[in-house]
């Protein structure tokens, strides 16, 4: 029997009086596209900064391929497997679209760009290696002709695809992604959904991904799971999600700030 990929038992997460999480359980299967929506305030993005580490949790457990890694701080999670974009866009803007995905590759390869810049021929090698995979993924995002240009020249929607083939370029275990399509036109998201679920096949990556455009969502992800006040309220197939009527319940009103 396969191990599921990510648990969570239980956990909780509290700010001061406020529980933003309470008695999160949930089971991600090794290659699962998992969808995360809810109302703001919802407890989503603090769900996902719990499982990568940013936040502590109070209560429960995480597991990773069944080993408890409940506690450990973001770079030990990093180090094993889990890996996060975040809504605003963390890149190194004084370098290219190609180095900034190159670095992704290089996170799950045996030599850093740093060993390759020394010159040793296997290290040339590795970097010509390095600089195919990359652009190999470029060309997925569509982001080919931009391989050149500085990141912080790019626009929103194209930093955010430039992300995107970063993160899915280091091969990670668990990918948690917020808000992944965020600034980009509907033919941008369409393609960046397709790009997606193409590498996510190809490398058996597990996903949990947060997005409040319902229509990517219900293209993207093969499971839903729809929090409110910080607990889970319904799971199910897109399709039964767009039906459940306490999903379309929990969407009517005022939205706060999300937790």
């Amino acid at each position: 029997m396969t191990l599921p990929r990510l648990t969570l038992e239980k956990i909780a997460v509290r700010f001061g009086g406020l529980i933003a999480v309470r008695d999160l359980s949930l089971s991600l299967a090794p290659g699962e596209i998992r969808g995360l929506i809810g109302p703001n305030g919802a407890g989503k993005t603090t769900a996902v900064n719990a499982i990568s580490g940013v936040v502590p949790i109070e209560q429960g457990r995480i597991f990773l391929d069944g080993d408890d890694v409940s506690g450990l701080a973001p770079h030990e999670l990093s180090r094993k497997g889990i890996a996060r974009t975040f809504q605003h866009v963390e890149a190194f803007g004084d370098m290219t679209v190609l180095e900034n995905v190159m670095i992704g590759v290089a996170r799950h390869a045996p030599v850093s760009l740093w060993s390759a810049a020394v010159g040793t021929p296997f290290a040339r090698r590795t970097e010509l290696a390095y600089r195919k995979d990359a652009l190999d993924i470029l060309k997925l995002f569509e982001l080919e002709g931009y391989q050149d240009t500085v990141a912080s020249e790019l626009p929103f929607g194209l930093l955010k695809r430039m992300d995107l083939a970063r993160a899915l370029a280091s091969r990670p275990k668990i990918l948690l992604l917020d808000e992944p399509t965020s600034g980009m036109s509907e033919s941008e998201a369409d393609r960046a959904i397709q790009a997606v679920r193409r590498l996510a096949e190809q490398f058996s990556m597990t996903l949990l991904v947060i997005e409040h455009n319902m229509r990517v969502m219900m293209a993207l992800a093969d499971v839903v799971t729809v929090m409110q006040q910080g607990a889970v309220i319904a799971e199910g197939t897109p399709h039964e999600i767009q039906n459940d009527p306490v999903v379309i319940a929990a969407y009517l009103g005022d939205e706060d700030a999300d937790a």
